[in-house]
């Protein structure tokens, strides 16, 4: 049997994650949070003081992490779990400047590869149409108002006890949004074959119900899951 590819690109707090998670839930397919794999490597950098323009060395270390992705969502970083840390605003401006680096990303897509030819998955992230999958048959392109995604990202933060300042947030949001978009190696951009979907002023349920449309009119295998 053929794997299928639901591929979900965007830029950050437009609500990939939690798409995702639902789509492949209904579908039965594996869950891949691919951006959590760069924060992971992020955590590690910050941790062991690289510094972010280091390239050689982050690439190294890309190369070295072991990245796991359970089934509950959780994250490990060479068995350790840091699905809290990787979420912290530190993280995510350090996943956004590592990302940009070349073997980093090399190194993080061969990963999602081999997770993509032994499973159907859902995998979210900035490039999955357009570089890790450019063959998949389902590519969404999900986004929203800037404002928007960076009050849920500070809604999000609030409900895990993590100071944030909505401000401050859509200021570093804007400037994540404009790294990923003019960065050398894999920017984000919607693939030419994929279905735009603004969630602004949507809710959760209608995303993942146009999603599953979708997934039914390009696959023979749109079918939720048993449950």
């Amino acid at each position: 049997m053929k794997h299928i590819v639901v591929a979900i690109d965007g830029p950050a707090g437009a609500g990939k994650s939690t798409l995702a998670r639902r789509v492949a839930a209904r579908l039965g397919y594996l869950y891949i949070d691919t951006g959590a794999m760069y924060r992971a490597v992020a955590v590690a950098a910050l941790r062991e003081g690289i510094a972010l323009d280091d390239a050689l060395k982050l690439e190294q270390l890309a190369l070295a992490c072991e990245i796991d992705l359970t089934g509950d969502a959780r994250v490990l970083l060479d068995g350790a779990d840091v699905s809290e840390a990787i979420r912290r605003p530190e993280v995510s401006q350090a996943a956004s400047k590592v990302s940009a680096v070349a073997g980093v990303r090399r190194a993080m897509v061969n990963q999602q590869r081999r997770l993509g030819a032994t499973h159907s998955v859902v995998m979210e992230g900035r490039d999955i149409g357009s570089v890790v999958f450019p063959e998949a048959r389902v590519k969404i392109f999900l986004d929203a108002d800037p404002a928007a995604r960076a009050t849920r990202r500070v809604i999000e933060l609030r409900q895990k006890g993590m100071p944030a300042d909505a401000a401050e947030v859509e200021r570093e949001m804007r400037e994540r949004d404009e790294r990923d978009r003019s960065r050398t190696e894999a920017p984000l951009r919607q693939a030419p074959d994929a279905v735009y979907l603004d969630s602004t002023a949507l809710t959760p349920d209608e995303v993942v119900e146009a999603v599953l449309r979708i997934a039914r009119e390009r696959t023979s295998n749109g079918k939720e899951a048993d449950r």
